[in-house]
């Protein structure tokens, strides 16, 4: 699997860097085909998603009240973003401390789901992303 991290710079500032994923040498990242994805369903959620990631970018940094922590294994980092505990989307990252997160991708988790598990694209969202932290700590 052929990948890279690109910086996006509208929502990096000085509290936090946010970055996304480029596959092989496609030209959305991982968080442009999300938008793309949910924004006929879902858009007061990605608006409100966005404007999370520039808050953590430029105000507050990755708190971690902003996240849905140990979404992945012990750890690596993977979290589920959102914009409260009752939205429908979930929005899969790598957080860092509070100053660097990788955003992957996700979609709408249905209330009548428990787990993540139950949701085929939910699951390999964050299938992806365990392994993308895998090979990071490893390069690291």
């Amino acid at each position: 699997m052929k990948y890279k991290l690109v910086k996006l710079s509208s929502f990096s500032g000085n509290e936090c860097s946010i970055y996304s994923i480029l596959l092989n040498d496609e030209q959305e990242t991982l968080l442009d085909k999300f938008i793309k994805e949910n924004k006929d369903t879902f858009l007061s959620e990605i608006k409100n998603i966005l404007q999370r990631l520039r808050t953590i970018g430029y105000k507050t940094g990755a708190r971690i009240d902003f996240f849905k922590l140990e979404e992945g294994n012990p750890g690596d980092g993977v979290c589920a973003l959102y914009d409260d505990e009752e939205s429908n989307l979930r929005l899969y990252c790598i957080r860092y401390g509070t100053q660097l997160v990788v955003v992957g991708s996700g979609g709408p988790k249905p209330k009548e789901i428990r787990a993540l598990q139950e949701d085929e694209k939910l699951t390999e969202e964050n299938y992806f992303l365990k392994r993308v932290s895998a090979q990071i700590t490893q390069r690291i």
